[in-house]
């Protein structure tokens, strides 16, 4: 049988246990017995590989108390496994293709109304865009929407999609959308009298957008309503900046502007 033999160490004698550090990679720290000192490069089971400033490898035991840390005895351990990460996504919820380059520029491209619809469809869809090749430009209005159609001249390799606001119907919008016939452009829209509405109220920390008198200005209606300065141009980028991804948009304007991505690239399979 083992006899057993206490340690009869006094206790302010005995040596306090060394605090465990991980040797992640980069760690600089210094083997206590041979003075090598460098930076963690690789951490195996039992071993650790270090490099010092001359480019010079040495392996070492993952022993206790077998380095100093900033001048402090360590315990280096392994690091611990980390989780694998879940496949990150863009803003608009597609799966992101890390790497990845932007295509070049299809023919057929997205026409938004007004600067503030296009800003804010690259916001939030603009990662998807540039993988698919899809340009959008912003018109400054629809009212000539005949002639832009026209002017653009859509075929099955030049795709048009047009975003318009306040489509609903009866509306000027809704009918001019009705004026297009070409199968190869799509005119959907969203319901707001302007894209600032599609953006979500909590999103932007108001309870609901205010409603605006008919034959006022829209932007300065809703400034004036919410005690906010009459700059609309600095209010859009404060509420733009509120977006960062599609859980701030309502699906409204979702559900339009994927119709017109799909659209857009929809027969071009083999674009590059």
């Amino acid at each position: 049988m083992r006899s057993y033999s206490p340690d009869l160490t006094p206790p302010w004698k005995r040596s306090k246990p060394a605090p465990e550090i991980p040797a992640d990679p980069d760690l600089v720290v210094e083997e206590v017995s041979t003075g090598f000192c460098g930076a963690v490069i690789r951490c195996e089971a039992g071993t650790v590989t270090l490099e010092d400033r001359f480019g010079k490898h040495r392996v070492f035991p993952l022993e206790p108390r077998g380095f100093l840390l900033e001048g402090q005895v360590v315990t280096l351990v392994r690091p611990a496994p980390t989780a694998p990460s879940r496949p990150a996504r863009t803003a608009s919820g597609s799966l992101a293709v890390p790497g990845a380059r932007a295509r070049v520029a299809r023919a057929g491209r997205i026409y938004v109304e007004g600067r503030h619809d296009a800003e804010l469809v690259e916001r939030v869809w603009g990662d998807d865009l540039r993988i698919e090749g899809v340009v959008v430009e912003y018109l400054e209005g629809i009212d000539d929407l005949p002639a832009i159609v026209a002017d653009f001249a859509p075929g099955p390799d030049a795709r048009l999609g047009v975003l318009v606001d306040h489509f609903v119907e009866g509306s000027k919008e809704s009918r001019l959308a009705a004026s297009v016939t070409d199968p190869h452009v799509l005119v959907v829209g969203h319901p707001y009298i302007d894209v600032w509405e599609a953006v979500k109220p909590s999103s932007v920390g108001i309870p609901a957008w205010p409603r605006v008198p008919r034959g006022q200005d829209w932007k300065t209606g809703v400034c004036r309503a919410l005690g906010w300065p009459e700059n609309t141009g600095a209010v859009w980028q404060h509420i733009l900046s509120k977006v960062t991804s599609y859980k701030d948009l309502e699906p409204s304007l979702l559900g339009a502007v994927e119709r017109l991505i799909d659209h857009v690239t929809a027969g071009d399979a083999d674009h590059v």
